[in-house]
């Protein structure tokens, strides 16, 4: 069933989700220090796009990070290359699960026992009697080692069999015979099951680019990047744009220099990764974490951009005091004389998915959310053109719904599509029906986490990495303008130093972090900038060779959730 035609009485709707995962590979040994990319692969990425494959009526935004398309290509060739010609495996997860024999030692044992247990309890662990009964034992071992030595080489591999069965998705899961027989198996798993499951994984992963590039091609998604490591756009051009939402946030002692032409890079470095997967250039661009500035929306126009969009407390914050009253706030945007349409998603609807339905029946929780859009619609109802766009991280909420949100997502494709007063579009098929967006005379800058930067920046751990950044650009503007670089060096060097500016690093950082997340990204910062230092032939600050971030809070209630403590 094909939607209804458009109407100029319709509220145009648009389902955005955001894709990203940072680079989790080590620089020196190319090897993945944390599974996250293919466990979402198999799970999320999967799913979503299977459901909208499912409903004729579905049409959504996908946004992409450069980076999680780059590991997720990565991840399939060398997973094929280890099954064709039995090629190294580049995730010691995966390594574990393919190995013949598992290292006898107590430390490794731990390691493969608490990994068997990174997975949500209830939706993932208790949902499959065999995977609960020997995570009840990994438990157990965790909590006391001495039990290590008594747990069978077996035990350890059906965990590991297990723990990826879980994190498939329900399209796996229910769509691909060869998990269904592996699942209908229970226990025993042997080495030529376990390479089976990694065959599923490799098809899985390999599958991911090209069912959304088909999907794009078919126009039932729109595409969009975002700059290519994932960095603060704002905090590049000008650290002391954070003071514009939060005038008393103690900043770093240091200004990141030549920020403009990092940021441009950042984005033809993004444009060019999406046109190379994708087969064409992207006409919108979801800033990192919907951070923006007046100056990042100038480049991001700049760049060739035809769309970009922040949060709801973005708007608030940059309106006059009259229209901060104004009932109706969901329309199509146009900064001052700058090309890019802005959009600003509804963040009470889009924190209602990320964090309030996955407890409610799915019928329940659609006509909730529909409920609330018609309320919108009546209150815009003689107001010009109407977009309400809803845009949330579209990996790290499902493993909170029952059946990875299944029956949630296709209940919303379903309803929004058909509804009378709707219309399911993207954020180009919306910019289209504004004839005129409404003028913004200002912007503030801010990001979709209170309309502010305070989650990268302010906190004394955030402004240490920040100044560590900004050493090591200094040195890397000196080697660059004393030529020293050949232009193959210079071009390994630049991607270098944008991995090192990605948002991910500020973002953990910070005592109120969970201890053991904020440990792993100490290590893969230092990572980052040793491997930076390396390449400019510069020795390694003193610094880089210890231990610099450290956090103390729970995984429950440490900081801002958004890809939380799995991932």
């Amino acid at each position: 069933m094909s939607p209804e035609p458009a109407t100029p009485t319709r509220t145009d709707v648009v389902l955005c989700w955001h894709m990203h995962q940072p680079e989790y590979r080590e620089s020196a040994s190319d090897r993945y220090q944390q599974p996250w990319t293919y466990l979402h692969g198999i799970k999320d990425y999967t799913d979503m796009a299977a459901a909208i494959e499912a409903i004729p009526e579905a049409r959504a935004v996908v946004n992409f990070s450069p980076t999680l398309l780059e590991q997720i290509d990565d991840y399939a060739r060398r997973l094929r290359a280890y099954l064709d010609r039995g090629e190294e495996l580049p995730d010691p997860v995966l390594a574990w699960l393919a190995a013949e024999q598992l290292p006898a030692d107590p430390e490794t044992r731990a390691r493969i026992a608490a990994q068997g247990l990174r997975a949500n309890e209830l939706r993932l662990i208790a949902r499959f009697a065999p995977y609960a009964r020997l995570a009840a034992l990994a438990r157990q071992a965790k909590d006391d080692a001495g039990i290590l030595p008594y747990l069978s080489e077996q035990f350890f591999f059906d965990l590991l069999v297990w723990h990826h069965l879980a994190w498939c998705g329900e399209s796996l899961r229910t769509g691909d015979d060869r998990v269904r027989l592996l699942m209908a198996q229970g226990t025993g798993f042997d080495r030529d099951q376990r390479r089976l499951l990694l065959a599923v994984i490799a098809d899985a992963l390999a599958g991911i680019i090209p069912r959304y590039r088909a999907l794009a091609e078919q126009g039932r998604v729109e595409l969009s990047v975002t700059p290519y490591s994932h960095p603060i756009l704002p905090l590049l051009l000008d650290l002391d744009s954070a003071r514009e939402a939060a005038p008393d946030l103690p900043l770093p002692h240091c200004h990141y220099p030549g920020g403009e032409a990092r940021a441009r890079d950042q984005l033809m470095r993004a444009r060019a990764v999406f046109t190379r997967f994708f087969g064409a250039a992207p006409a919108g661009c979801w800033p990192s974490e919907g951070a923006l500035s007046e100056a990042a929306v100038k480049l991001i126009g700049a760049a060739g951009f035809r769309w970009t969009a922040s949060g709801q407390a973005v708007l608030r914050n940059s309106r006059g005091p009259a229209d901060r009253e104004a009932p109706c706030i969901h329309h199509v945007y146009r900064l001052k004389e700058l090309t890019p349409a802005c959009f600003f998603r509804d963040d009470g609807l889009s924190d209602k998915i990320g964090f309030t339905y996955a407890t409610w029946h799915a019928e329940d929780a659609v006509a909730d959310l529909v409920h609330h859009l018609e309320n919108i619609d009546g209150a815009c109802h003689d107001r010009q053109h109407r977009v309400v766009s809803i845009i949330l991280d579209g990996e790290n909420c499902w493993e909170h719904y029952p059946h990875n949100g299944e029956f949630f997502l296709h209940a919303l494709y379903q309803a929004l599509g058909r509804h009378p007063r709707f219309r399911l579009t993207t954020f180009s098929g919306a910019s289209a029906n504004a004839s005129t967006p409404l003028p913004l005379t200002r912007l503030v800058t801010g990001s979709w986490v209170y309309g502010t930067l305070t989650t990268w920046i302010g906190d004394p751990d955030k402004n240490r990495a920040w100044e560590m950044l900004c050493a090591a650009k200094t040195v890397y503007d000196e080697v660059l303008a004393a030529g020293e670089l050949d232009a193959g060096h210079r071009e390994l060097a630049q991607r270098q130093l944008a991995l090192c500016e990605a948002s991910d690093w500020f973002w953990w950082f910070g005592d109120y972090n969970p201890a053991a997340t904020v440990a792993e990204f100490d290590a893969l910062f230092r990572d980052h900038l040793g491997q930076l230092y390396r390449l400019l032939g510069r020795p390694l600050p003193a610094e880089l060779a210890s231990i610099q971030f450290m956090g103390s809070g729970t995984p429950e209630l440490g900081g801002v959730m958004r890809r939380g403590q799995d991932g």
